[in-house]
């Protein structure tokens, strides 16, 4: 595995597809991320000169770095009929190779440099993304392929650079894919018993656990 596109970006104010005021029907995002290169400094709430505009849904430590597979932007190429989709393009920081969602599992832990993080739960998509891709059926679309992006908590701060190596540096829940946890997440009601896997995972983000629980599930003994 390897980071091939290491990406930051501030809040922007972007008008809303196809709205009819487009000086009133706006949105502020961060998702807008632009190329760096060299050294860029990890901290637990993410890469240093990396913001964004709703802290209710984005950003702290347990999404402190979106990570998405570069081997998804030629399959939206091709589904998209465009000849070229630009990494950064669903928002990510990282842009790797060698992973995706059949492949990462929750609570990997991978090594790059000197900074170590940890796989904390699938990306949601929203609005939002569908807005800056101008795609009225993205979240349709990246829930049934499942091309949704992973989100990682930092272990141990350092410096990320593209083109590093990320070794993975452990894998306690194999069991639990990024693909099956979000699906898992989504069919909760209808196999409660995927949901009650999920919620044992130690590894899963805390406002995932939290709406679990809140919801009823309760995590199994057997299964701790």
């Amino acid at each position: 595995m390897r980071v091939i596109s290491l990406r930051v970006g501030r809040p922007r104010t972007y008008a809303i597809p196809d709205a009819e005021d487009p000086t009133r029907d706006v949105f502020t995002s961060a998702i807008g991320k632009e190329s760096v290169s060299g050294p860029v400094r990890l901290g637990t709430r993410g890469l240093a000169g990396d913001e964004v505009a709703d802290h209710r849904a984005h950003g702290g430590p347990e999404q402190a770095v979106l990570a998405y597979s570069a081997e998804h932007y030629p399959l939206w190429c091709a589904e998209w009929d465009r000849a070229e989709l630009p990494f950064g393009g669903f928002g990510e920081n990282l842009t790797v190779t060698g992973a995706d969602e059949e492949t990462v599992c929750l609570g990997d832990r991978w090594r790059i440099g000197d900074a170590l993080l940890e796989v904390s739960k699938p990306r949601s998509p929203c609005n939002r993304l569908a807005w800056h891709n101008r795609r009225d059926d993205l979240i349709q679309r990246v829930r049934a392929t499942g091309r949704s992006g992973w989100y990682l908590r930092v272990l141990a701060e350092g410096a990320l650079e593209a083109g590093a190596h990320i070794a993975l540096a452990a894998r306690p829940h194999p069991e639990l894919t990024v693909r099956r946890a979000a699906r898992a997440m989504a069919n909760r009601q209808r196999d409660p018993g995927e949901a009650i896997l999920l919620l044992a995972c130690t590894a899963l983000a805390a406002d995932w656990r939290y709406r679990l629980a809140k919801e009823g599930f309760r995590r199994s003994p057997s299964r701790l």
